[in-house]
């Protein structure tokens, strides 16, 4: 069989499935045993097709994402996060779109404690909103902030999406996860910028209204009470990673224990709300490893088959600059976005993208930081973004879908600039990294 043919069959049996609604995992292992028996030799292709499933989840790479995951839901489970957001919107006044801007900046200290997207949004959303429509805030300035800094969980350390994409493509995941800092804060800013602007031109998209009077100490008292310790778990795990005190899985076991001290001393620790965090820990650690092992196999047999040499071959026939490759790779990556939640694109992409970046000669962490943001960039494209469909769940009834497209544009726009910043700039996504060295 050519390399075409196996192409297109492997292809389809992934795709097809996933555009019927089959579950992201599912539809990988369907391909994987079409492609075990056709591609591995029948019958005896099942036995390693199970073989390299095995020895693709046994790696000790992949350790971080139960503790990353675990310490987020820790934070929300046990309403830890609810108080830092009333100190955030007690210290922020007398700014246009203050509560815009009470968003954007919970969204990034969220980002530093879940490692999830959509729990930071549908946080955020359920949490601010209500208030936001009672004020009289135009949807572009109450839904818009909210699913920008939602999707900054996936830049900022703990990312799950971060390790996963690490151990996945062999790109060092301490790189990636350092890497994704600086573009998170560069792409908070931005949001900041605009809101500031926006709200100083036509105040009516945020009426201004008179906050409680406190005193500064009334202000101040919450956020060290309630952000400033919690950042501290950031500080931890970013921390330790940057002084080679401990690997990111170290740093991971670290973060989890330092949220259960951390709840603990806030007394809203309970055995309800730790089983729940360790269930649902539970639940999201099997479906990503489920995925992975999927997805491991199924590089494999691209591999096997010829299907990536083929494309590498033809992709070199064509003498492409690095630039040309990495921004066609983007390309790729932002309209799949528009289709396919993240860890099905990188599922689909990696096979293919990896070779290609190692044979260019692309420096690997500046393009996993790049791919990062791109992923990002795709949570908030219409028409299948999942941070749009996540808002819509906790939008109040009367929102649209359209009402929610076009407060999610501007955002996406700054994302599209933080990526043209990157390219520009490689240093933005590795001078950190580089510093761990």
């Amino acid at each position: 069989m050519s390399w075409e043919a196996a192409f297109l069959l492997l292809m389809a049996a992934v795709m097809v499935p996933m555009f019927l609604g089959v579950p992201v995992a599912l539809a990988f292992f369907g391909a994987n045993v079409i492609g075990a028996l056709i591609f591995f030799g029948g019958e005896a292709g099942l036995a390693q097709l199970a073989r390299n499933s095995y020895e693709g989840l046994i790696n000790f790479s992949l350790s971080p994402i139960p503790m990353f995951v675990l310490m987020g839901e820790i934070m929300f489970q046990t309403g830890v996060a609810f108080r830092a957001i009333d100190a955030i919107d007690r210290l922020i006044f007398r700014v246009p779109g203050r509560l815009s801007l009470v968003a954007v900046s919970c969204g990034t200290v969220f980002a530093a404690l879940s490692g999830s997207s959509m729990a930071n949004t549908a946080l955020l959303g359920g949490t601010l909103i209500p208030e936001m429509s009672r004020r009289g805030y135009h949807p572009g300035m109450s839904l818009g902030p909210i699913l920008g800094s939602g999707g900054l969980a996936m830049l900022i350390p703990p990312s799950s999406m971060a390790v996963l994409l690490g151990s996945m493509s062999g790109i060092s995941i301490t790189g990636i996860l350092l890497g994704g800092i600086l573009p998170a804060l560069i792409i908070a800013g931005l949001y900041v910028t605009y809101i500031i602007v926006r709200c100083s031109l036509n105040p009516a998209l945020a009426p201004v209204y008179d906050a409680p009077p406190m005193t500064a100490w009334e202000r101040v008292r919450p956020f060290l009470v309630y952000v400033l310790p919690l950042m501290s778990l950031f500080v931890l795990v970013v921390g330790s990673i940057l002084t080679g005190f401990a690997t990111p899985t170290e740093s991971a076991a670290l973060g989890a224990i330092g949220a259960v001290i951390a709840a603990a001393c806030y007394r809203c620790l309970s055995w309800k709300a730790l089983n729940k965090a360790l269930v649902q820990t539970g639940k999201i650690t099997v479906t990503i490893f489920f995925i992975i092992a999927a997805s491991l196999t199924f590089s494999q047999i691209l591999a096997f088959s010829g299907a990536t040499g083929g494309m590498l071959s033809l992709l070199n026939s064509f003498e492409l600059t690095p630039l040309v490759v990495v921004l066609g790779m983007l390309i790729v990556v932002l309209i799949l976005g528009c289709l396919m939640d993240p860890l099905s694109i990188i599922l689909i992409t990696l096979p293919f993208f990896i070779p290609l970046v190692r044979q260019v000669g692309v420096e690997p962490v500046w393009f996993g930081v790049l791919m990062l943001v791109a992923l990002e960039v795709g949570q908030t494209t219409p028409p299948f973004g999942l941070l749009l469909f996540t808002m819509k769940s906790v939008a109040p009834p009367s929102t649209t879908m359209r009402q929610i497209y076009m407060a999610a544009a501007p955002f996406t726009l700054m994302q599209m600039i933080a990526i043209a910043l990157i390219v520009a700039f490689p240093l933005l996504g590795t001078w950190l990294p580089n510093l761990s060295r």
